[in-house]
C-alpha cells in the first residue's frame, strides 16, 4: 500500500498575510474603486473604454500584483505540477469531464430567476471578443484560483479537509451569485438559488486542486470550464 501523499502546496507566512489583505481588497474595495474610476474617466476626462477593455486593464494589473505578491507559492506549485504531472493531469481531465457535464446538467434545472452571466458574456464578446476571451479564459481563472483554492482552501486544509472543501466550494459559489442578489430595486434572495449552477464547477475546481496538489492544474481547469461557459453563451 502506498503512503498517503503529503500536502505540499503552501503559502509562506508573509504570502499568507499579504494574500488575505489582497483577497479582502479584491472582494470589497477594488470593484467599487474601479467602478468609480471608470465613471470619473468617462465623465470628466472624456476617456471612454468599453467594459471588456476596462476589465482587461483591471485584471491585468491585478495579475501583475498577484505575481509579485505570491511568486514563491506559484513557483512552488509549478514545481509540484511537474513533479506530480500524472496526478495533476488526471485531476484536470476528470474535473473537466465531470465538472463540464454537471454544469451543463445543472444548467437545465428550472429556476425562478435567470442567470445574468451568459447574456453578459455574450454582450461583452459582441463589444470586444479578444478582451472578453483574455479576461474570462486567462486572467480571471488565475486570480480566482490563487484566492479560492490556493489561499482559502489551502489555509483550512491542514486543519480539516472536509471544512476546506465546504468553505472553498460554497465561498466561490457565493462569490459568483451574490452580486446578482443586490438589484436596483432592492435585494432579491431568489438569486441565491443560482448557487445550483455554480456549485458543480466550484466542486470540480476544489477537487482538482486537492487531488493534484498544484494550483496550476486548477487554473488550467478553470480556464477550460470558463471557455466552455463562454462558448455555450454564444450559441
Amino acid at each position: 500500500m502506498y503512503p498517503k501523499r503529503q500536502w505540499k502546496a503552501r503559502f509562506t507566512r508573509s504570502e499568507f498575510y499579504r494574500g488575505w489583505v489582497f483577497f479582502v481588497l479584491y472582494l470589497l474595495v477594488f470593484p467599487l474603486f474601479t467602478g468609480w474610476l471608470q465613471m470619473i474617466l468617462s465623465q470628466r476626462f472624456d476617456f471612454f473604454l468599453q467594459a471588456p477593455e476596462f476589465s482587461l486593464i483591471y485584471y491585468f494589473l491585478l495579475l501583475c500584483a498577484a505575481l509579485l505578491l505570491f511568486w514563491s507559492f506559484l513557483r512552488q506549485s509549478f514545481d509540484i505540477l511537474l513533479d506530480d504531472l500524472p496526478e495533476n493531469l488526471t485531476a484536470f481531465l476528470v474535473g473537466l469531464v465531470g465538472g463540464g457535464a454537471l454544469h451543463v446538467l445543472f444548467s437545465c434545472i428550472p429556476l425562478p430567476v435567470e442567470d445574468p452571466n451568459p447574456a453578459s458574456y455574450s454582450y461583452s464578446f459582441y463589444l470586444s471578443p479578444a478582451a472578453t476571451v483574455v479576461v474570462l479564459v486567462l486572467l480571471m481563472p488565475i486570480l480566482e484560483e490563487i484566492f479560492f483554492r490556493g489561499l482559502l482552501f489551502g489555509s483550512l486544509r491542514s486543519y480539516s479537509r472536509g471544512l476546506a472543501f465546504a468553505v472553498s466550494i460554497l465561498g466561490y459559489g457565493l462569490f459568483c451569485v451574490l452580486p446578482f442578489v443586490w438589484t436596483p430595486t432592492g435585494p432579491n434572495p431568489a438569486y441565491l438559488l443560482l448557487l445550483l449552477r455554480y456549485l458543480p464547477m466550484s466542486a470540480a475546481l476544489t477537487w482538482c486542486y486537492d487531488r493534484g496538489g498544484s494550483v496550476w492544474s486548477a487554473i488550467a481547469l478553470h480556464m477550460a470550464l470558463n471557455g466552455l461557459v463562454l462558448g455555450l453563451s454564444l450559441l
